[in-house]
């Protein structure tokens, strides 16, 4: 038989459902349950584990971090959700880097120093194509 959780359940799934922006009918499309059987989830002290174990998954958590659940350690949950592979061993997920830089700001910026680098290319071949022509005419005169 599943085993029972002991602490209130139901107030779990509701704060770390609210705590991901997700809407009860979200959280009903993902189960294929109505907004109303969440609701009884979310108000139920205890839940078998075969029910705990899709809710889990709809709101990419661990069963234990569900049974478990705190909200300190929630944000390190968000950060590192676990999956399973094809074995059933647990793989740690980490958060997509997100730069701290905007990456477009960063091509204009290269952009505009390319500019500045070949103006003053430009700058010193006019320079040098003077005075190859200062040489020249100094050697054509003497």
């Amino acid at each position: 038989m599943a085993e029972t959780v002991k602490k209130h359940i139901g107030r779990n799934i509701a704060r770390i459902r609210e705590m991901r922006g997700m809407k009860q009918e979200t959280l009903a499309e993902l189960l294929g349950v109505s907004q109303q059987k969440v609701s009884l989830f979310e108000n139920a002290e205890e839940l078998e584990d075969v029910k705990l174990e899709p809710i889990a998954k709809a709101l990419e958590i661990s069963v234990e971090a569900l049974k478990n659940f705190s909200e300190d350690a929630f944000f390190n949950i968000i950060s590192n959700t676990f999956n399973t592979n094809d074995n059933g061993i647990a793989i740690l997920r980490t958060e997509i880097y997100q730069p701290t830089f905007n990456p477009i700001d960063k091509l204009l910026e290269s952009y505009e120093e390319n500019k500045k680098l070949y103006e003053r290319l430009l700058e010193s071949e006019k320079e040098k194509s003077r005075l190859i022509e200062e040489l020249i005419n100094k050697i054509t005169k003497a």
